[in-house]
């Protein structure tokens, strides 16, 4: 058992899944600074609620809940949220501060997310680029696993028609 206290023990829980955690906030946030200060949150709470941690799934499932739900909870505070971004994303613009990606850079994948809901988005980074099984994502992100399935489907559809994509070689 992990004392609380153990600075060791928190050095090793974020080198060996900062990355993991740090990609897919920044994915689902699309802003990385953002996404790293609520990464460093994420592992703040999971530190914390580290007890709670039952082993009915895997950790980095359970790790990246937490991080899901560090992001939502990030958003509720704000009931101004989208719009400080935007000014935020605005004046950084005017002073060519702007830390998130350029569309001109953005990879294919971030392109495929960006038409996605933010809900999509997260099911769809939990499945493909996280590696979690439909399982592990309704533990995620507190959905039934029908429901999982269901997201899936959609994003991957809405994809394609976005994209003019017609074969499904792929998935």
């Amino acid at each position: 058992m992990l004392a609380r206290n153990d600075t060791a023990a928190f050095g090793e829980l974020v080198r060996r899944h900062q990355s993991q955690v740090r990609n897919f906030l920044r994915r689902l946030a699309r802003d990385v600074t953002l996404a790293d200060d609520l990464a460093q949150d994420a592992f703040m709470h999971a530190w914390d609620k580290l007890h709670t941690f039952t082993g009915s799934g895997t950790f980095i499932g359970w790790l990246l809940k937490v991080a899901y739900t560090t992001f939502l909870q990030s958003k509720r505070r704000s009931s101004r949220y989208g719009e400080i971004l935007e000014e935020v994303g605005h004046a950084a613009d005017v002073h060519g501060e702007r830390q998130t990606e350029d569309p001109v850079e953005m990879s294919d994948l971030d392109r495929f997310l960006a038409v996605l809901t933010e809900e999509e988005r997260a099911v769809m980074i939990l499945s493909y680029a996280c590696g979690l099984s439909h399982r592990e994502i309704g533990l995620a992100a507190d959905l039934p696993v029908g429901t999982v399935k269901s997201i899936i489907f959609r994003g991957k559809e809405k994809i394609r028609e976005n994209f003019a994509i017609n074969d499904h070689q792929y998935g």
